[in-house]
């Protein structure tokens, strides 16, 4: 017999084994009682579900070609509940084939047509869904009586409601797509599908290693994946839920930007730079709304560190952290509080956004070996920052700046939208130039020294704050230089020739062996309680005010020099002037001092007595020595100024 004979005889014992199946199912559908297989499928997805089958619509029964049972119209609800907790458009349960030939009615999947699934969570924890959960847990234990389950539970087209009155938390899922591969052999469970929340398109899986443990609120292995285009959320460990939900295991968090992220999940984000990308790992221990990271790698907007974490959520969000990194860069974060107007001499008087301050509460212990802010650089720097009931806290314990070293503190109240800051810092033995520059934008000081402040203000934007700041500040410093004048040229020029002219009074500089300044601010004017310049050749002291919101100087003081030992001299002095701006302020000698110091110009002066025949000599004087205000242009008969 040759291979094709064989197959022909093999092949048609088997068509007509095949040919009596059908003809047993085709004469099984004229002879079913499909009132008795509608109430078997009812009656076994109540025993699964533990819900009752409310239909309201019509009633759909097929055997062949397909083996199903639709339900249009339907909703399931607990027996303790009047609402419905599941409302299905269509409900199909398909039939498993060979036990229908045998008369015996089972659910081999059930497929829900736009169901409409409501979760309401109690003060409790409890939910309406709770009697479906127990019931599930009953029927699949081993040993159970009666167990009954399907293989695939089917979603399309679904829309979940989700409200937690005790949180006053709602919640909506739309386009829901998923299919949950129900443990009809195995202990696992497995649900794979896409949904639609906050305008964002969500692919999610979970899958349980013992799914009757699991709803029994014994251990069970969970693996959880969530991604979207904001964020990408991955768990791999164990649950547990006997008194309260319990979780451990590895999490994985991936944003390119976190700013995006938690505006997604309903989060205020800070300022507006920085908060990019973002990446987290970490061990973690989830206790009720408690979550305990350990192990944590973090990184975000290329800083990266490593500690522990802990968020919580008993009423209000907190955050407390130790991390230890190598650099930090905080440019993006305080690129957006710009202290003065963009190309301008004034304070940003852009206001405040101060919501932050109330979203969360926060402390953090962060250390590293190198720190950037803005044009700032920092060596190993510890430093605190706690944030609790709107009030920000922000400590240095001990910081490499400046070339020395900076330890301080400074706090944020919120109060409406008034911003209450208080400063208190010391450096010491810093580099007097780039402390100076960066800080208050004199550039014209160098040397070392130690500075101390302590200030308060209030106000909605940095010009306000300027305009209310209280304080005091100290400075020593030695072995550097004011540029910007050579006090000792000048001194010795005009002591021979008093009114030989001031020259360039705004180039050169001034060595010191020794500064002594100690300014008192109130409501922004900064008033001058001590300034003392010792130099090897000239002495220097200043006496004035300084007002902050308009960052300028209205200072007088007197140059010497220094009279050689044992001379007995008291030495050459000159009272100046410093006015103008604090960037480029303008610097001259009292003219009425060199008027008076020259042998023939001194009695000239006395000698006017007319006050507007000396202002116009001293005029003409002032223009000679380069010192004083420019005059103002004559007006005409009629009162209009000249051009």
């Amino acid at each position: 017999m040759t291979m094709p004979q064989g197959m022909k005889r093999l092949g048609m014992p088997i068509a007509a084994l095949f040919g009596a199946a059908v003809l047993a199912l085709i004469g099984t559908s004229w002879f079913l009682n499909r009132d008795a297989l509608r109430q078997a499928v009812e009656a076994q997805i109540r025993e699964v579900t533990g819900l009752d089958l409310i239909v309201s619509g019509a009633i759909d029964v097929s055997v062949f070609p397909g083996s199903y049972v639709s339900f249009h119209n339907v909703g399931l609800k607990g027996g303790g509940t009047t609402d419905p907790a599941l409302q299905v458009d269509v409900l199909t349960a398909n039939l498993r084939l060979l036990p229908l030939l045998l008369r015996r009615f089972e659910i081999a999947d059930v497929m829900m047509l736009r169901p409409h699934i409501r979760v309401i969570r109690e003060a409790g924890g409890e939910s309406n869904w709770t009697p479906f959960v127990e019931r599930i847990a009953r029927t699949m234990k081993p040993g159970a009586e009666n167990q009954v389950s399907f293989s695939e539970i089917r979603i399309q087209d679904g829309v979940l409601k989700y409200e937690d009155a005790a949180n006053h938390v709602t919640e909506q899922l739309g386009d829901i797509d998923l299919s949950l591969a129900w443990p009809s052999i195995s202990r696992s469970f497995a649900a794979t599908g896409q949904f639609d929340w906050r305008g964002e398109r969500v692919d999610g899986s979970i899958s349980a290693s013992d799914f009757v443990a699991m709803l029994s609120g014994d251990r069970s292995g969970l693996k959880a994946r969530i991604v979207s285009a904001p964020l990408k959320l991955a768990f791999d460990g164990s649950v547990a839920n006997r008194t309260s939900l319990m979780m451990e295991g590895t999490v994985t968090v991936d944003s390119l930007s976190l700013r995006n992220a938690m505006r997604w999940m309903g989060q205020p984000v800070p300022g507006s730079g920085g908060f990019g990308r973002f990446t987290l790992r970490a061990r973690a221990n989830v206790v009720g709304a408690s979550v305990a990271l350990t192990n944590v790698n973090v990184e975000l907007d290329g800083n990266a560190a490593e500690g522990v974490m802990t968020v919580a959520n008993n009423g209000r969000q907190t955050l407390q952290a130790t991390l230890a990194a190598g650099n930090l860069d905080f440019t993006p974060y305080i690129s957006t509080v710009r202290l003065l107007a963009s190309g301008a001499r004034d304070w940003n008087r852009q206001l405040f956004d101060l919501t932050s301050l109330s979203a969360t509460d926060l402390d953090m212990r962060l250390s590293a070996a190198r720190v950037t802010v803005g044009p700032t650089k920092l060596g190993r720097t510890a430093f605190g920052a706690n944030l609790r009931g709107g009030a920000l806290a922000l400590s240095i314990g001990e910081a490499q700046m400046y070339g020395g070293i900076a330890k301080g503190s400074i706090g944020i109240a919120r109060s409406d939208a008034i911003a209450d800051v208080k400063a208190q810092f010391q450096f010491t033995d810093v580099d007097l130039q780039a402390c100076a520059g960066e800080l208050f934008g004199i550039t014209k000081l160098s040397g070392r020294g130690n500075l101390g402040v302590s200030l308060m203000a209030s106000g909605s934007s940095p010009f306000g704050l300027a305009s209310s700041l209280d304080g005091t500040a100290t400075l020593i410093g030695h072995d550097g230089a004011i540029a910007g004048f050579n006090v000792e040229q000048l001194l010795k020029r005009l002591e021979r020739r008093p009114l030989a002219g001031g020259g360039n009074l705004r180039s050169g500089s001034t060595p010191y062996d020794n500064l002594n300044v100690s300014v008192r601010f109130n409501d922004g004017i900064a008033t001058v309680e001590d300034v003392r310049v010792d130099g090897p050749t000239t002495r220097l002291t200043l006496t004035g005010t300084a007002s902050v919101p308009a960052r300028e100087y209205d200072l007088k003081g007197v140059a010497s020099l220094t009279p050689a030992a044992n001379s007995g001299d008291k030495g050459f002095e000159l009272p100046f002037v410093v006015q103008g701006p604090w960037d480029d302020p303008l610097v001259f000698p009292d003219p009425e001092s060199l008027i008076r110091r020259s042998p023939g110009a001194a009695p000239l002066l006395d000698a006017v007595k007319d006050r507007k025949t000396r202002d116009a000599v001293r005029s003409v004087i002032e223009r000679f020595t380069g010192g004083g205000q420019k005059p103002a242009a004559p007006e005409t008969a009629d009162g209009a100024k000249a051009n």
